[in-house]
């Protein structure tokens, strides 16, 4: 972002941070600390990503920190097994990016990512979007396949597997035409 903003032919207030997979549990971060991305969109980010942790489903804290260890801090290993200890989960990591808007996306046959986790991750930070009195996520309900909701707070599970394709971009594109930041 700091580059960004030295780019004449960018608007730097219309930056969305996005990310696939791992890097769409960066671009959560990334919106949460720096308040100069206008949205983030996270696509496929399952564990420590938009899934709540506390699921225990797919990739699991301890599957995580077994696998790649140097992703977190050496303590975060005491959540192995243990996910119910945890002093947060995902959904307080989304609420952090509130007022801004947040995009989540789920594949229906990457249950690794856990996609009814980022579902409800996503309706739970809504919370905090409401508060601001912004409507957060629009649906209590999980929404079939290939039926995006589009919002302040956007969701949709795509039919297919761990991976962004170009119905993803077109969604992706709505939202960010829905909130102004084109």
């Amino acid at each position: 972002m700091n580059y960004l903003e030295t780019v004449d032919k960018i608007d730097s207030e219309k930056v969305i941070v996005m990310g696939h997979s791992r890097l769409g549990k960066v671009s959560l971060w990334a919106a949460t600390i720096d308040k100069r991305f206008a949205a983030s969109i996270s696509n496929n980010s399952g564990a420590m990503g938009a899934a709540l942790s506390r699921r225990n489903f797919g990739e699991t804290v301890e599957i995580i920190n077994t696998s790649f260890p140097h992703w977190f801090s050496g303590s975060f290993k005491k959540y192995s097994k243990k996910e119910y200890i945890m002093p947060t989960d995902q959904h307080m990591l989304i609420s952090l990016i509130a007022p801004r808007p947040v995009y989540v996306a789920s594949a229906t046959e990457d249950l690794w990512a856990d996609p009814l986790g980022e579902f409800l991750s996503s309706k739970e930070a809504s919370v905090v979007y409401n508060l601001y009195d912004i409507q957060g996520l629009s649906s209590t309900q999980m929404p079939q396949p290939d039926s995006p909701i589009i919002g302040t707070v956007g969701y949709h599970l795509r039919t297919g597997k761990h991976d962004i394709i170009k119905y993803d971009w077109e969604q992706y594109i709505r939202f960010a035409k829905y909130n102004n930041i084109e």
